[in-house]
């Protein structure tokens, strides 16, 4: 068995069957050959699919944690692997799973980032709204914080998930999941305005004039992830500040703006796609220090008492 078409036949078997994002599909051929590479170079075995034992697996582990590589990257490279594996057994190309009693590090809750509202304002109001690129990194912003999109779903919009007679959006997330997200005041008729202008203007210089994707670049061709970070970046030094702003920010200030103006977790949970609703339950954490700050700046017996 060639290991490189094991690990393109598990890619694809990923893509297709699975609903994996490109981004997922890029980090896992990243760890698949790290591991490939670790296992010839270290003479564990030939290569990736002719490990015979679990102490190549601890090894490994071992050998990113000397590193000092982050939980959250062990963890995903774990999984890459321990699925990878997983499948070729289910394809009856080898006979055990080595990784399968491999735990997972245990990550510490942090609470995630967000961006407050004066910020999101100073983002918006820096953008010419005169200018197709202007207007278009003006609904940028006001999709990813006023819907909570992923930056994926973002750039995977098209223009016929946009339903303007309900007001409604149909994203296809994560592992093929589809949700309705709702359209604030306003941003209905913005996207009317981008659709039937700006972005016409964009494609002009397209060579697919057929490309549906909502969101394109200067050039007329579709959005990428990275395209969206370095349009935030952008923004913000047209600001004249320098905090960073990442996609992901504003997604969770979507989600900690909605808990904090009383929108209860469960609907919370279905805006922003969460499979399980532990996943939501963090920013009742953010909402809850938001609070308790509010509490210790206004109320009279929370105040510092004084010297007697």
């Amino acid at each position: 068995m060639n290991p490189l078409d094991a690990v393109e036949e598990y890619l694809a078997f990923l893509k297709n069957n699975r609903g994996y994002s490109n981004n997922t599909i890029i980090s896992y051929r990243t760890d698949l050959l790290e591991f490939n590479q670790f296992v010839v170079s270290e003479r564990f075995a030939k290569d990736l699919t002719t490990i015979r034992n679990e102490r190549v697996c601890k090894s490994f582990v071992a050998s990113l944690n000397m590193k000092k590589e982050a939980e959250s990257s062990i963890n995903r490279k774990l999984s890459a692997l321990k699925g990878f594996y997983d499948y070729l057994v289910g394809e009856g190309d080898i006979k055990e799973n080595y990784f399968k009693d491999i735990e997972s590090l245990k990550i510490p809750k942090r609470l995630p980032k967000i961006v407050k509202e004066k910020e999101i304002e100073l983002m918006l109001n820096s953008c010419d709204l005169e200018k197709p690129l202007g207007f278009r990194n003006f609904i940028i912003i006001e999709l990813l914080y006023g819907c909570g999109l992923r930056v994926g779903e973002l750039c995977n919009l098209e223009i016929k998930d946009i339903d303007f007679s309900r007001e409604e959006i149909l994203i296809h997330g994560k592992g093929s999941k589809d949700r309705i997200v709702l359209m604030f005041p306003g941003l209905a008729d913005n996207l009317k305005k981008y659709l039937g202008d700006t972005r016409i203007t964009l494609l002009a210089k397209s060579e697919n004039p057929k490309n549906r994707k909502v969101f394109i670049n200067q050039k007329g061709t579709s959005l990428t992830t990275r395209g969206v970070r370095v349009i935030l970046d952008k923004v913000i030094r047209d600001c004249g500040e320098t905090f960073h702003i990442s996609p992901h920010m504003l997604r969770h200030s979507f989600a900690t703006a909605l808990l904090n103006n009383g929108a209860d977790l469960r609907s919370v949970q279905e805006l922003l796609g969460h499979e399980n609703l532990s996943t939501t339950q963090i920013y009742t954490h953010v909402s809850y220090e938001n609070m308790k700050k509010q509490f210790q700046l206004a109320h009279p017996r929370a105040l510092k008492p004084e010297k007697k």
